[in-house]
């Protein structure tokens, strides 16, 4: 139950805060962006299965490699992309943290 709450926290809770508490002038536009950021999930399509509670997405899924991590981290920089950064690797902490579950064995 730990594991579920801080995964889908991570993925809805933290992005609402992060638009409430530093994007004030626009919180309901970035609220839902950052929301979106849930929409890299669409990768896991191309999985077979679809869903593996035990598989860490971590590079392992094509929109969750280093590689696009390190895109998304660069999306920070240009003020027309970097909600959408910030939304992207929100969701990479909320998958890093259900992989560190994963690998602790709770």
């Amino acid at each position: 139950m730990l594991r579920f709450t801080l995964h889908y926290g991570i993925h809805f809770i933290v992005p609402l805060l992060v638009a409430f508490l530093f994007f004030k002038e626009q919180r309901l536009k970035v609220g839902l962006i950052l929301l979106a950021g849930i929409l890299l999930d669409l990768d896991h399509f191309l999985a077979t299965p679809i869903f593996d509670a035990d598989r860490c997405s971590i590079n392992f899924h094509p929109l969750h490699t280093y590689w696009a991590m390190g895109i998304y981290c660069l999306m920070l920089f240009w003020r027309t992309t970097r909600i959408w950064g910030i939304a992207f690797l929100i969701h990479m902490v909320a998958d890093l943290a259900d992989c560190l579950f994963i690998r602790s064995n709770l």
